[in-house]
This record gives C-alpha cells, sequence and structure tokens, in this order.
C-alpha cells in the first residue's frame, strides 16, 4: 500500500483553480464543520491560531474523511516542526516567510526523504503511514508531498525569481498583510503599488510553472487577486465568518 493521493497537489499540477479557507480557532470541531462547507482545500494555521502538533493532529484527523484537503502551515520554516506535521499526516505544508534561495531549498529537502532530503525516517509508528499499515509509504511518500512557500516582504520579492527556480517547489503563497506592511503601507494591502507588486508576482509565478495562491478576506481583494490569476485562493477565515454573521444577525433582530 502506498501513500495516498494528494488531490489538491493533482489539481494545482493540473491548473485547476482551487478554493480555499483558512482555519484559526485551533478547535477540531470548528474544522470539522468547515470540511463541510465545499471548500477545495482548507489551512489549519499553525502560525498565527492557538495550534500545537496535537491540536494540528487532530484537525488533520477531522478532515480525513472531508472533501477539502488539509493544508497545514507551519509556525516557522524549521525541519523540526515539519517533520512533525508531516509524521501527523500532513502532505501539505505551507511556509511562512521565505526570502532567500537557499531558505527555499533547504525547506523542500525537509519535506523528503533521504537521499533528496533530511526528512527522518521514523514514520512506522506515526498517524502518516496508519501507524505501520501503509508498507510503502517510505518509498511512495516524497511524490505526493506538496510543498507551499509564502514569499511576503520586500526580500523575498527580489528573490521572486531564485525562489521559483528551486526544484520541488509547488506553489507560491503571497502574504498581502505582511507584504503591505513590508512595504509601509501598514493595514493596507489594497493600496496600488501593492497591488502592482503582487499582481506582478503573480505574472511571475504562473509564467515558472509554479501555482500561485493567496488570501483575500474581502470581495473585493478576492476578486481583484482571481482577476490576477491565483490559481489556489483563500476566500476567507472562520473566525471572520463566525463573527461577521453573529454580528450581522444579532443587528437584525435587535
Amino acid at each position: 500500500m502506498a501513500a495516498p493521493i494528494n488531490r489538491f497537489k493533482q489539481a494545482l499540477k493540473d491548473g485547476q483553480r482551487q478554493i480555499g479557507c483558512w482555519c484559526s480557532f485551533g478547535e477540531a470541531v470548528t474544522t470539522e464543520v468547515m470540511g463541510t462547507a465545499g471548500f477545495d482545500w482548507l489551512v489549519v494555521d499553525g502560525e498565527h491560531a492557538p495550534n500545537d502538533i496535537r491540536s494540528i493532529r487532530d484537525q488533520l484527523v477531522a478532515l480525513a474523511t472531508s472533501p477539502a484537503e488539509p493544508v497545514v502551515r507551519v509556525p516557522i520554516g524549521e525541519a523540526w516542526i515539519i517533520k512533525q506535521v508531516l509524521d501527523a499526516g500532513a502532505q501539505t505544508v505551507l511556509v511562512p516567510m521565505v526570502e532567500t534561495a537557499e531558505q527555499a531549498a533547504e525547506l523542500v529537502r525537509a519535506c523528503h526523504y533521504p537521499p533528496h532530503g533530511t526528512r527522518g525516517v521514523g514514520a512506522a509508528g506515526a498517524r502518516a503511514t496508519r501507524f505501520g499499515t501503509t508498507p510503502d509509504y517510505i518509498a511512495t511518500a516524497d511524490a505526493q508531498i506538496c510543498v507551499l512557500l509564502q514569499v511576503e516582504n520586500r526580500k523575498g520579492i527580489e528573490n521572486l525569481d531564485h525562489i521559483l527556480a528551486v526544484e520541488g517547489i509547488d506553489g507560491i503563497f503571497i502574504g498581502p498583510a505582511d507584504l503591505s506592511t513590508d512595504m509601509g503601507h501598514q493595514g493596507n494591502s489594497a493600496h496600488p503599488e501593492v497591488r502592482a507588486v503582487i499582481a506582478d508576482a503573480i505574472s511571475r509565478i504562473k509564467a515558472a510553472g509554479k501555482a500561485p495562491g493567496i488570501l483575500g478576506v474581502t470581495d473585493e481583494a478576492t476578486q481583484a487577486y482571481s482577476d490576477m490569476g491565483a490559481q489556489f485562493l483563500a476566500v476567507g477565515l472562520d473566525v471572520l465568518v463566525l463573527a461577521q454573521g453573529a454580528r450581522t444577525l444579532a443587528a437584525k433582530w435587535r
């Protein structure tokens, strides 16, 4: 038995648009609910949400029967946490704040087994192998791991073409909030200067044969990114969906 087919990775390779959403509660039950909504992919956010490896694992379990593919965003680009989320069963990893091709290459290596990578070979009793019942996992896992890197500051944009040249990257995710702040437009990712940089980055990512991704938190921004050609497009955050829905409901009936 081989590692499961990563449907999200295959969809990106086939050029299909994938619509997703952020899961920021850090709770399995809310992520399970999100998994019934009809999204193609869901981010289990280890960077800004109150997650640890146990809550990430529990959300992977909660999405096991969902058509939505889990994308685990690790808190930082370090091999130790990548190793943990992969052994917990993640097949798609999103790494924040990537600035150089050298960093990108090390992250790709962290996601793959030797001799092409540095991932520790200790998954025999882990969830990734269904606790030892996937005998061919080690030999087949690398082909199903999807590596997504976030470029979200001026240095990353300056080095984007070099990052894109690194073999083993499936997609590049632009972070509008961090990028706009680093460009001096704090809290204003809609600034024309920022939008121009994002549009150019998406164009370069597509030209390099990689999938461009981004998050829009307003309908206007989401439509703008869609028009730019974003392929894996996150259209909201679960926390905001609940908060905005609840506030609208309360205002309606107050």
